[in-house]
């Protein structure tokens, strides 16, 4: 039997263990055995290893993948669009299934919170058959229901990984909390998401971005996108300082939206005394439970504002990334965030880079 080579989370705070796994090549039907080309390191798998997050151990990471298929099961002729499938496609997936079917799918449509939804790299112990369920991996075997998708022949993987799970993430976001045509935005965090986030805003018809962040090379990255000003928080290192700047660029009453994209609980405050009255607030980068946060919920009373949370996103986001990234500018400057490389052997190291927040978007070559 063939295998395949998998970096794997084995303890929390560890270096993630490079293992073998039986490649089963025998498929049920709806299956697919994919090839892995490139998979991106997401800011939640620092998380994710740090235990911010209960999953099950071991684990092979990994939710932001593309490959070639290799194998489709019986049953499995076309992607999620109706497009013809066939072994050698280039393709992405969505990286978590739903059942369709429980309260959350049904009843409220909101499926991102099914009861019985796996992600990918998330919810798959590795050490039960078939194993290979993450992206760290030189093969992943997707399961029946994955929502597939063909990606154009002008889409580059840089493009597709470097956009990751941030722009599905983004446009799911910017769809719940809605944003008008010449509002003030200010986007808090420069990392993938705060850049997704940039990008969708300016889509949106935001007359106004400003992004709050760093460290330097991201704040660059996020004028390359297109952003208004950005403000730094070595230069502004307290949310006093921090808050008159963005003013200075909003104007007195502050900005129509803000969405939080940082991922630290302490974002969130702050934020609050970014919108203007009557503004709108998108906490849409705690993924992960990195610890409470104090506030006086009479900032949100007395600013009237409009407070919204959101998770994940639907295969649909998914559609809209890749229809996203046909415009040439976002193509490319998608592409150019992802700035590391790394073997599947140096799979920890990829991992470190981005916990010390080095890389623009660093991805595994396996």
């Amino acid at each position: 039997m063939k295998m395949s080579k998998a970096a794997v989370l084995q303890e929390y705070q560890k270096p993630l263990q490079i293992c073998e796994f039986p490649l089963n090549e025998e498929l049920q039907p709806g299956e697919a055995l994919a090839r892995v080309e490139m998979a991106g390191i997401c800011g939640t798998d620092v998380h994710l290893w740090k235990g911010e997050l209960p999953i099950p151990v071991p684990v092979i990471l990994g939710h932001e993948s593309a490959g070639r298929i290799a194998k489709l099961g019986a049953g499995l002729e076309r992607d999620w669009t109706g497009q013809a499938l066939q072994e050698g496609d280039r393709v992405v997936w969505a990286s978590s299934i739903v059942c369709g079917e429980c309260y959350y799918c049904r009843i409220k449509r909101t499926p991102t919170r099914c009861l019985k939804r796996k992600a990918y790299g998330i919810s798959y112990c590795s050490n039960e058959a078939p194993h290979l369920r993450g992206g760290y991996a030189e093969w992943i075997l997707l399961r029946a229901g994955t929502s597939i998708f063909k990606l154009p022949d002008n889409l580059p993987f840089e493009s597709i990984v470097g956009a990751g799970c941030a722009l599905n993430t983004a446009l799911h976001g910017v769809e719940r909390i809605g944003l008008e045509m010449g509002d003030t935005v200010v986007i808090q965090g420069a990392g993938p998401v705060g850049l997704a986030a940039l990008a969708v805003a300016i889509e949106s018809g935001a007359a106004k971005t400003v992004v709050v962040g760093g460290p330097a090379h991201r704040l660059q990255m996020a004028l390359e996108f297109g952003a208004d000003a950005v403000v730094s928080l070595e230069e502004f290192p307290t949310a006093a300082v921090r808050l008159e700047e963005v003013r200075r660029h909003t104007g007195e009453f502050g900005a129509d939206v803000v969405l939080e994209c940082v991922g630290h609980p302490s974002a969130v405050p702050e934020g609050f005394e970014l919108c203007r009255d009557g503004g709108k607030y998108l906490v849409l980068g705690q993924y992960a439970n990195a610890g409470n946060v104090e506030f006086n919920p009479h900032v949100i009373t007395k600013k009237q504002l409009t407070v919204m949370g959101s998770w994940a996103f639907e295969p649909r986001h998914v559609l809209g990334a890749i229809q996203f990234l046909a415009r040439p500018r976002w193509r490319e400057l998608f592409a150019k965030q992802v700035t590391h490389r790394f073997s599947l052997d140096q799979a920890s190291e990829a991992l470190d880079t981005v916990r010390r927040l080095e890389a623009g978007k660093a991805v595994i070559l396996p």
